[in-house]
């Protein structure tokens, strides 16, 4: 799957909670930019092998795990308020600094 496409379906998603206070669509909000040099254009994740030499599967799809992404975003907005107030910075260098 296209990264653009799982944003758009994060887009969607958001949308189909509530609407933008000025009626847009959340799609009219990705902004395209120069792709920076070996960005990856898709991820494939192929765990078969995983799968038939320890009999592992994944616990999440891809549709679940945008859900509970989307879920703890929006659940979790101290957090987000720090990460956009750049105190996450403050944090990084009180635990890394030292």
């Amino acid at each position: 799957m296209e990264n653009l496409a799982i944003v758009e379906m994060i887009c969607d998603r958001l949308d189909a909670r509530s609407a933008l206070p000025d009626g847009r669509a959340r799609r009219e909000l990705i902004t395209f930019v120069k792709d920076r040099p070996g960005h990856d254009l898709r991820y494939a994740i192929d765990f078969s092998k995983l799968q038939s030499e320890l009999g592992w599967s994944p616990e999440e799809s891809l549709d679940t795990g945008v859900e509970k992404t989307i879920q703890w975003y929006l659940g979790s907005s101290e957090w987000v308020d720090r990460v956009r107030s750049g105190e996450y910075k403050n944090w990084m260098r009180r635990q890394y600094d030292g």
